[in-house]
């Protein structure tokens, strides 16, 4: 698969604008809906033809996550349409230069519907947070992820959802209860609660604190939730340290 590179970008290169073009584009076909998950989600392969019968596929294929909104769960704190979050995670992560989240679109004419369609990551599913955070060299990686999840007030950053891809690169999945206005953030990432946030973070930060936006978030998100990524990305720049867990729940359950 082209995936971007490991570590902080500036700018999509050539390789992830044609992959996002096919992930829009180019047909879906659906192979079957993943286990464990609380609303519909389903493995699709992207491409021209039919898929081949027996789970077998082209390697000129790919394959993505589609989370349709007619799957979703009604939930009382956040409106229908998850999906947008889903999207509007990715816009911010590759906004901020970090590269943590899958390539991710809107597909409004998917097989069962609007949606958001990710690409699939090849990862080792035995690994998850408290397993990468033993890996020191993992660190800087993973204080990136939390910071992403303070910015986009992240209620439901279990473990499984950071992924150790094939070539070490770790993703986070499954943003599709961000961005609330009210504090909502629930994490297992607070290991680095309290120390000072590395100078070349608050750089990536700061023009979002300004009110630098990424394109596209306000057709995403409401007016209201767009402000508050703003004001957390302003939080941050002003106290420069990992913020500590506060209020009553703030841990996903389950943990992993």
């Amino acid at each position: 698969m082209n995936v971007p590179p490991e570590g902080p970008g500036t700018e999509p290169d050539g390789a992830t604008a044609v992959l996002g073009e096919r992930l829009r584009t180019a047909p879906l076909h659906l192979r079957g809906r993943l286990p464990w998950s609380s609303n519909g989600t389903y493995l699709v392969e992207v491409g021209a033809g039919r898929p081949r019968s027996g789970g077998d596929r082209r390697a000129s294929d790919l394959l993505a996550v589609y989370k349709p909104e007619a799957g979703e769960r009604p939930l009382w704190d956040f409106p229908t349409g998850l999906w947008r979050r889903e999207v509007a995670a990715y816009e911010l992560s590759e906004h901020l230069g970090w590269r943590l989240v899958p390539p991710t679109v809107s597909r409004l004419g998917g097989p069962l519907g609007a949606g958001s369609v990710q690409l699939w990551v090849e990862a080792d599913f035995e690994q998850h947070y408290f397993t990468i955070l033993e890996d020191p060299d993992r660190h800087a990686a993973l204080r990136r992820m939390a910071l992403f999840d303070v910015v986009a007030n992240n209620a439901d950053r279990k473990a499984g959802h950071c992924l150790l891809g094939p070539d070490g690169r770790i993703w986070g999945i499954d943003h599709g209860v961000c961005f609330h206005r009210a504090p909502k953030l629930r994490t297992v990432i607070w290991d680095f609660a309290g120390e000072a946030i590395e100078p070349e973070l608050i750089e990536d930060l700061t023009p979002l604190s300004r009110g630098e936006i990424p394109p596209g978030l306000e057709a995403l998100l409401a007016e209201e939730e767009v402000g508050a990524v703003v004001h957390r990305a302003l939080g941050l720049c002003r106290r420069r340290r990992y913020p500590a867990p506060t209020g009553d729940f703030p841990y996903p359950w389950p943990l992993i």
